[in-house]
């Protein structure tokens, strides 16, 4: 018996290598469209995330996981909870008193709000960009080297023309870095923030509303930008903007009143095949 079961005869090896070959195929293919649909390894998760604000519950039990690299757009009407799910991810919401977080936000498998995190230390890593632009009062090489300094670094002009290369502002100001950062305009000020959050190259980078406040060709230059940057940071945006949140990202997450995340999914299915007929009663406008 038990030599039966080690002898093959020629069919039956002929049909084990031809099953062999087909799992090579399998396999190749499967690597092949990971590669072009840029699977990528979660790099950021929350779980049963609550956030309150004294007696107010302003998340509610949120659990999400955000790929590496890629640009994952945060939607939904005022108040939902876009803003202070993002403040979470690198404890901003710390500076608030009457603000209390509980459940998990985990960055690398590493969850930010155990102890041992230093919280400074957490937002080099993971930047962020307002949604008004908010240079310093100094000139645009100190604007740039300003998160290089804090971590005791001296920052070279190499560091500087870099990060302004990464924010697409180096062929605009180049020759007047000695100039105050105030005196550009508003979407220049907004890209030099952008350039200041890359300068200590952090991993993920955190956007609130940034092209809120700009023209529609600052605004544009932005999104051009965000989409650049994904190319080698993970980003995280909260937009107003549905038709930009279509455009520009990857994945796209929909929050309801009451800090509900009602849906996560590729942009393309939340736009155009939600499962949620909330979410498509709000992308049609039904409320919001």
């Amino acid at each position: 018996m038990a030599n039966n079961e080690l002898t093959a005869t020629g069919s039956e090896t002929d049909t084990d290598a031809e099953t062999d070959a087909n799992r090579l195929i399998t396999t190749a293919v499967e690597a092949e469209t990971t590669e072009r649909t840029g699977v990528s390894e979660t790099v950021i998760e929350t779980r049963d995330l609550d956030v309150y604000y004294g007696d107010e519950q302003a998340l509610d039990s949120v659990s999400i996981e955000i790929p590496e690299h890629g640009v994952t757009a945060l939607i939904g009407p005022s108040g939902c909870g876009k803003s202070t799910f993002l403040r979470c991810i690198n404890r901003m919401n710390d500076l608030i008193d009457a603000c209390r977080v509980e459940g998990e936000v985990v960055f690398k498998r590493k969850n930010v709000y155990d102890d041992d995190v230093d919280p400074v230390a957490l937002r080099r890593t993971i930047g962020q960009v307002f949604q008004k632009p908010n240079p310093f009062p100094k000139s645009i090489r100190e604007n740039v080297t300003y998160g290089l300094e804090v971590q005791g670094k001296s920052a070279t002009d190499e560091d500087v023309e870099r990060a302004l290369k990464g924010a697409a502002l180096w062929d605009e100001v180049k020759d007047q870095l000695d100039s105050s950062g105030l005196d550009l305009s508003g979407g220049q000020q907004q890209r030099l923030c952008i350039a200041r959050a890359i300068a200590p190259d952090p991993e993920v980078i955190l956007m609130d509303e940034p092209t809120s406040a700009l023209d529609p060709v600052a605004a544009s230059k932005i999104e051009d930008l965000i989409d650049d940057l994904a190319e080698e940071y993970t980003v995280v945006i909260v937009t107003h903007n549905m038709q930009q949140a279509a455009r520009i990202s990857d994945k796209t997450a929909v929050f309801l009143t009451g800090g509900e995340l009602v849906e996560f999914d590729e942009t393309a299915t939340i736009f155009e095949n939600p499962s949620d007929s909330r979410v498509e009663d709000y992308i049609t406008g039904k409320f919001g």
